[in-house]
């Protein structure tokens, strides 16, 4: 009876040890599922530039003559307004401007003698920046009008310059241009050249 008792137990052993075995196998692995996170977009740090604009300038202004005669300079302060549009491409801006500086510099020769007189500057302008934020670099170029005492003068003009938000309305900069002006007073010998320095406010719509 104790022989029977002890295979039975062994036997009940063995079969449960191989049911837990067997079972163990059947587990298949964990499938582990992989976490899907959205992509971060690249933060732009660029700001925005696009929209009319319009406002007020100071600066100064330098004029020298080459040929003729003699040759005549002079300078004096300046002041006038602005008005344009921009367009921001997220980094890149393009833009044009009208803009207008009244001045009156006396243009005397190596005596000190007044020759001839130039009273204001326009300008017609394509503008091409870049994008810092709150600051805008950029160069710009385009058609300039001298009112003289000789009479009205057409040429050409390049620069730089460079804005700065105060709030989204509102911002200052300065702009540094050089212009030039062939032919003056029908004088095909004598050519002018016209340097301003402007510092600027505007507001922005």
């Amino acid at each position: 009876m104790k022989r029977t008792m002890k295979l039975a137990s062994a036997a009940f052993l063995a079969s449960t040890a191989f049911a837990g075995a067997a079972f163990a196998g059947s587990l298949s692995e964990p499938v582990i599922e992989p976490v899907m996170t959205a992509p971060v977009p690249a933060p732009n740090l660029g700001g925005d530039w696009t929209g009319f604009y319009t406002g007020l300038q100071l600066g100064y202004a330098d004029a020298e003559t080459d040929g003729g005669v003699a040759d005549l300079d002079g300078d004096n302060g300046s002041y006038g307004f602005h008005a344009g549009y921009n367009y921001d491409f997220g980094r890149f801006v393009l833009g044009g401007e009208l803009d207008y500086d009244k001045t009156d510099i006396d243009l005397d020769n190596a005596a000190g003698t007044t020759i001839g007189t130039v009273d204001s500057v326009a300008r017609a302008k394509i503008k091409g920046g870049y994008d810092l934020g709150n600051t805008l670099i950029y160069a710009t170029g385009g058609y300039a009008r001298a009112d003289t005492s000789m009479g009205d003068e057409d040429g050409a003009f390049y620069g730089i310059g460079m804005d700065y938000k105060i709030t989204e309305q509102y911002s200052v900069g300065a702009e540094l241009l050089e212009h030039k002006f062939d032919d003056v007073g029908g004088n095909s010998d004598v050519d002018a050249d016209v340097t301003t320095f402007n510092v600027r406010g505007s507001y922005r719509f």
